[in-house]
């Protein structure tokens, strides 16, 4: 599984950290930045990551910031993303199985490293459940593609 991460300044150091984990457990990661703490524009990192996301150049994305708002938000007007911003592991676990997201966004203010693994490991492992689920996904692809 290739896997695209970024963060803006603040998520910087927990990107970093679950940068590092991810590789460690043997997945494929190609960093987007923040290359550092000093000032960036979240939008930039939400925008490189979905890309390679929505062009199938990663199977999914992790996306830093504080809150985890300006990520996901961002990340959402990319056609083709799904990104849910997750303050635990159950929600990771759902959002995959119910909405099929593709990229998972995190507040590095509210979610400590060990918090944030748990979550990261039920986003990359759950998947999707389709039946009910995927008449639901595919009535949100028709919003995003202006049909209805």
């Amino acid at each position: 599984m290739r896997i695209a991460i970024g963060s803006d300044h603040a998520g910087f150091a927990l990107k970093e950290q679950l940068r590092d984990r991810l590789r460690k457990d043997g997945l494929d990661v190609a960093d987007f930045g923040a290359a550092s703490p000093a000032s960036t524009d979240y939008p930039d990192y939400a925008a490189a990551v979905t890309n390679e996301v929505a062009a199938g150049r990663a199977d999914r994305g992790i996306l830093v910031c504080y809150t985890g708002v300006g990520m996901s938000i961002a990340a959402n007007k990319v056609r083709g993303i799904r990104a849910a911003l997750c303050m635990n592991a159950d929600q990771a676990q759902l959002t995959r199985a119910h909405n099929n997201a593709n990229v998972l966004a995190l507040g590095a203010k509210y979610t400590p490293f060990e918090l944030a693994g748990e979550i990261v490991d039920a986003f990359l492992k759950t998947e999707f459940e389709g039946g009910r689920h995927a008449r639901r996904v595919g009535k949100i692809t028709s919003i995003e593609e202006g049909n209805r």
